[in-house]
């Protein structure tokens, strides 16, 4: 590419960034960086009525925390600011009136009364109202009134509108880097509101001229704006600049069927749509986001980075700088991608099993901590004997505790429910498990077993699990009449990693005094 590359994501501040948004960020961020190119941020807040605080804020965290940061925009001037366009509109009216003086727009005085009534007008009449050539001389502006009349109409004050003048019957050749070659023929295209009578430019004005300032090589954008496409063109044509790459990424799918997913569909089947928790300030309503639902932040990046895009292999699990390195434009699909909730928990589950069992560790710490302050609160609630609380803080304690469980868990979150019996002794035990595996003859098996691991000196997992099979071989019992009362005297139910892990881990006294607990407490 002989110029620098230069991309930027525009989003709008009324809300939360979807994931549909993040995902147009993220394939602007590896394109940039894959050209060793700027990766912009602007925020296009020329509809002040929209406006939602905190979502500028909202969107910049969700980029920092998705690891993919803009190189410049807000904070980060590099000479070509401001970043928000409400900061800009002195610049845009300077750009309408060009347009105007060249013969490419031009001034509507007509009100929304007068465009409601003739709008009425046509549809009684069978025809679909369409302000263009086929009744722009009709109407009240600039193309119909002569120039005294114009001049009269701004000087009195009269509200009025800056329309682009779409050319009449014109085979308009476009081309998409994602979908090829198309022809439209202007006819069909409306002349669209340039500049507003509130002194704010529209989105189409704004967005052409800070793209042409800001020197924007490549334009990456959501499907929706292909539409949008043929005007940009004109307006870049009309200010005899030179266009950048155009390519309109494909629609995320509902998981369902056709559609755009929506907040709804998260609602309804209980998974995110947005990266952040949001609040809503109008109604204080919150939707929980990835980071709070407990997935990695690259986790969700790779999902986000196949939905649409393939790498042409059969591989699923990129770091971001192998995504970088081979993503490529002409890998985009054309059609929708649907999104699938229980793939994005695969993802998740593959990035848990990657992490090391201490950094894992470092992330399971604090809800250890909670947990702790919560049994010791409720006094022994929650099936667990307060008396008996170990190693919760013991990193490297915790670190062990992982390594057993980790293939078991999809979120940090998971592993209390996997692992709080190596550090609180079970109070209560599976009602289904003792009906099924503690037979009369368990407690006194298991007193025999007390006293054969009271033998055992070298408690590490491999001996235990050496000498009890010895034992039981001796005594010619049955391994599973010995097992699972076993397994439900430690553990309180018949679920857990490896039984003399388990025993292992927590320690002979403490693996003794749970069967002694056991024996009492199930014989009750």
């Amino acid at each position: 590419m002989d110029k620098k590359v230069r991309v930027r994501f525009a989003p709008s501040p009324t809300g939360p960034l979807h994931i549909g948004g993040l995902r147009t960020a993220l394939f602007n961020y590896l394109f940039a960086k894959k050209h060793h190119g700027t990766f912009i941020l602007r925020i296009e807040d020329t509809d002040q009525t929209r406006y939602v605080p905190g979502a500028e804020a909202y969107i910049i965290n969700a980029l920092n925390w998705c690891g993919i940061p803009f190189d410049e925009g807000i904070g980060k001037d590099k000479g070509y600011g401001p970043y928000r366009q409400s900061e800009r509109k002195e610049i845009y009216k300077d750009y309408a009136l060009q347009l105007v003086k060249n013969g490419h727009a031009y001034y509507a005085f007509d009100s929304a009364e007068s465009l409601d009534i003739y709008r009425a007008k046509e549809e009684a009449n069978g025809n679909t109202f369409i302000y263009n050539h086929h009744n722009r001389l009709k109407l009240d502006n600039s193309l119909s009134l002569n120039a005294d009349e114009v001049s009269t109409k701004i000087k009195e004050g009269i509200p009025y509108v800056i329309r682009f003048k779409t050319p009449t019957a014109e085979p308009l050749e476009l081309f998409d880097t994602i979908r090829g070659n198309m022809t439209i023929n202007t006819n069909v295209l409306d002349d669209k509101v340039l500049f507003k009578s509130d002194g704010m430019p529209t989105y189409h004005l704004a967005n052409i001229v800070d793209d042409h300032l800001m020197q924007i090589t490549h334009v990456i954008r959501g499907e929706e704006w292909l539409p949008s496409m043929a005007l940009h063109i004109l307006l870049y044509r009309a200010f005899n600049w030179q266009a950048p790459e155009f390519s309109h990424l494909p629609l995320i799918l509902k998981p369902v069927g056709k559609g755009k997913l929506s907040k709804r569909d998260g609602d309804k089947m209980g998974f995110p749509v947005f990266p952040l928790n949001w609040i809503d300030p109008a109604t204080n309503e919150l939707s929980q986001g990835y980071k709070e639902a407990g997935y990695f932040n690259n986790a969700l990046i790779n999902m986000l980075a196949l939905l649409g895009w393939n790498a042409g292999t059969e591989q699923e699990l990129f770091s971001l700088p192998q995504l970088i390195e081979a993503f490529d434009l002409s890998r985009v699909s054309k059609s929708g991608a649907k999104f699938d909730p229980e793939k994005t928990k695969w993802f998740q589950h593959q990035y848990m099993q990657q992490k090391s069992d201490n950094e894992l560790a470092d992330l399971l710490l604090p809800i250890l901590n909670e947990k702790h302050a919560s049994i010791l609160n409720d006094n022994g609630a929650n099936n667990y004997n307060a008396k008996q609380l170990k190693n919760f803080s013991d990193k490297s304690f915790v670190s062990k505790v992982i390594a057993l469980t980790k293939e078991r868990a999809t979120f940090v979150t998971d592993f209390w429910d996997l692992t709080a019996f190596f550090f609180v002794a079970p109070n209560l035990f599976d009602e289904k498990a003792i009906s099924k595996q503690w037979k009369e003859s368990s407690p006194a098996l298991m007193i025999e077993l007390i006293n054969c691991l009271n033998n055992i000196a070298d408690f590490s997992s491999e001996n235990i699990e050496n000498q009890i099979k010895i034992w039981i071989n001796e005594k010619e019992l049955g391994f599973g009449s010995v097992m699972q009362p076993f397994r439900l005297g430690l553990v309180g139910a018949l679920k857990g990693p490896h039984l003399f892990d388990i025993a292992s881990l927590i320690g002979k006294e403490e693996t003794i005094s749970r069967l002694k607990f056991a024996i009492e407490n199930i014989q009750k």
